[in-house]
């Protein structure tokens, strides 16, 4: 039997996530697909989690094309540092809750889908490698990208778990005390 190589493994664990994260929205009612949760989390709401990962593969990409470009990327966003990561997420949040869960879903597909062409357009080598891009210093391609997809596919799927549980619960509830 054929060992996959880790851009194989990469590319096939971020498709298996990306559709399971779709799935568990899709199994709750269209109508309810975008009740916001009270919750003490950030993200209160599908659209909120699937626009945390777009905006991320949308850094990701913005780091991908400067670094490619020869430039050094401000990582992880022009003003921001690892250690205000915090401030970088609720900004984002802010910046999307105009967004309705159906826009999100159309950008993160897309998202995805460039995403997944960037990491099919290199060789395993070119991913794995430590530095074999100036850009990516002591790391290599392989972690940003995991990182960005199916890393944060399994913390999102997580999330719209909890939202989605939240949600059916609160219809089970609703239909008790309504005797319906």
């Amino acid at each position: 039997m054929e060992t996959k190589s880790e851009k194989e493994l990469l590319l096939l664990n971020s498709e298996k996530h990306f559709s399971a994260l779709l799935e568990i929205i899709e199994s709750v009612p269209p109508r309810k697909r975008s009740i916001v949760i009270e919750t003490k989390e950030r993200d209160k709401s599908f659209r909120d989690v699937l626009m945390h990962l777009y905006e991320w593969h949308a850094m990701l990409e913005r780091w991908y094309r400067e670094g490619i470009d020869g430039d050094i990327p401000q990582i992880p966003a022009p003003g921001y540092k690892w250690r205000n990561i915090q401030q970088l997420n609720m900004q984002i949040w802010e910046n999307y809750q105009d967004i309705t869960l159906n826009q999100a879903i159309k950008k993160l597909k897309l998202s995805h889908k460039r995403v997944m062409a960037i990491i099919k357009s290199h060789t395993n080598e070119e991913i794995m490698i430590k530095n074999y891009y100036k850009w990516t210093k002591t790391s290599n391609l392989y972690s940003y990208f995991a990182a960005n997809t199916s890393n944060h596919y399994i913390w999102a799927i997580k999330k719209c778990e909890v939202i989605a549980n939240s949600i059916i619960e609160r219809q089970k509830t609703f239909l008790k005390s309504n005797k319906i």
